[in-house]
């Protein structure tokens, strides 16, 4: 069988290995101590939780039906039905079911709510009046341009209020991002085509919410998580594929081998290492992949050192309480508008989101809360102590008071997050074209087709779904 080298062992890298299983010999280089990359379980108070993301889409298959083929189908759970709601106005306001992206489809959904001001409402309202192409700020017609930002297209139809309150906060949970700097192309590609087309945005949303009511069957969850932890996913991943598994493994330069195969000098705890490979998968970040690439093409290097990213943080606390005595058991968290000024953006209340926690720990309340946005990289400086009295103390003024705090923990993913910024998915491209050009390499990972689990286990199974054919 042909040799894979796969650089990178975090979900997308073990995608790609699983879907080799069987077809090659593959070896996994992984810098860390572990693998998962951002899936990663701690303990908190000897109780298990996740530091990274806590579940994974599943109106999108790629992910739940990985976690099935390894073996985790019976641990995949649903959390409990809560609404999306804002921390915001000095309350807790839930978001009226049957929104996109925090948009309603109807703007009089949202009368009572709280969440927009009279002249916000009004000005949602008049959306299906204003013309199809408005004028952007700065002169240009909406259809001009191949791409704009998310702001640039939803606020002069929305409302820059609706913007602010409504959509930034989905979108800083998701990307760690801006709307004004986001691409509507590549973080919201559903869009792209109503903002080309000669049909309202309201209209297009209430034709999306339609079709979605007649489909058979009960409404399937947005979200799934994995009881013992999301975290579990990519170790289940890594012993099911075969592969052999190399962590702190750093690979250093890649060059041309005998032939057409591929060198891969490395950094291992047992000293330097020299590997050769039929193929090799780049499953690094943007910065640490042009490093490799670079000598081999200076055009995708360029693209990639080009990428920014957005680092966050999240402090998980665990509460000596019952999670029954905490909030009330109808609210799994809450987002926060980046406009209010508070310095979470979000919170998760895990004992009420999942039961497998709250059968961990039923005498605690577990808590958390993310930090961080593009931007915002100096609340990663602060120490554990700052941040977890910040955290505490916003949680307090948005739940009421919370007892005493019995342990907590705070994990940092500086330069976590790629930004798919206007031009995102031109950029992303020109570095599949000129990686093209490199004969068994491929590439996979947060940065092309979404951030999200499911979009990175895509990646590595499609980036070895290539090599195979080839």
């Amino acid at each position: 069988m042909p040799s894979v080298i796969v650089i990178g062992g975090g979900i997308s890298g073990l995608a790609a290995a699983w879907e080799l299983r069987g077809k090659a010999h593959v070896t996994v280089l992984e810098a860390g101590d572990r693998v998962g990359g951002k899936l990663r379980i701690g303990t908190l108070a000897g109780i298990p939780v996740d530091e990274g993301a806590e579940s994974v889409m599943a109106l999108r298959p790629e992910a739940v039906r990985l976690a099935e083929e390894v073996g985790l189908g019976d641990s995949l759970c649903d959390p409990e039905p809560a609404p999306v709601t804002f921390w915001t106005r000095g309350a807790l306001r839930p978001l009226p079911a049957g929104h996109v992206m925090g948009i309603p489809a109807d703007p009089a959904d949202l009368s009572g709510s709280g969440l927009l001001s009279d002249e916000g409402l009004a000005r949602l309202a008049r959306e299906e009046a204003i013309p199809a192409h408005p004028v952007l700020a700065d002169g240009t017609n909406g259809t001009d341009r191949t791409d704009i930002s998310i702001a640039g297209y939803l606020a002069p139809r929305i409302g820059q209020e609706a913007v602010d309150r409504l959509v930034e906060p989905l979108l800083g949970g998701i990307y760690a991002g801006r709307t004004d700097q986001l691409s509507l192309r590549s973080a919201l590609p559903f869009l792209a085509p109503v903002a080309a087309s000669d049909e309202s945005l309201l209209a297009a949303l209430r034709r999306r919410r339609e079709g979605r009511r007649t489909a058979p069957g009960p409404k399937p969850s947005v979200v799934r998580g994995i009881a013992g932890g999301t975290g579990r996913l990519p170790r289940a991943v890594a012993a099911a594929s075969g592969a052999r598994v190399l962590t702190s493994s750093t690979a250093l330069s890649l060059e041309r081998a005998a032939g057409s195969r591929w060198r891969v000098h490395a950094a291992t705890e047992y000293g330097p290492a020299t590997l050769d490979a039929d193929a090799v998968i780049v499953a690094l970040p943007a910065h640490a992949a042009a490093t490799l690439l670079g000598p081999h093409s200076p055009a995708a290097e360029a693209e990639l050192d080009a990428v920014r990213y957005a680092g966050s943080a999240v402090v998980t606390m665990a509460f000596a309480r019952r999670w029954q005595d905490g909030p009330s058991p109808d609210l799994n968290g809450f987002l926060v508008p980046p406009v209010d000024g508070r310095t979470i953006k979000a919170a998760t209340l895990l004992s009420h989101k999942w039961a497998w926690q709250r059968e961990e720990a039923p005498s605690k309340l577990i808590l958390r809360a993310s930090v961080g946005r593009v931007g915002e990289e100096h609340l990663l400086g602060l120490d554990d102590r700052r941040l977890v009295t910040l955290a505490r103390t916003e949680l307090s003024q948005a739940l009421g008071p919370l007892g005493d705090l019995h342990a907590s923990k705070v994990t940092r993913w500086p330069q976590g997050l790629p930004q798919y910024e206007v031009g995102h998915a031109d950029r992303v491209a020109a570095i599949r074209e000129a990686v093209g050009k490199l004969p068994g390499v491929e590439l996979c990972g947060a940065l092309y087709e979404g951030v999200g689990v499911a979009a990175c286990v895509a990646t590595g199974r499609a980036a070895a779904q290539r090599l195979r054919e080839e």
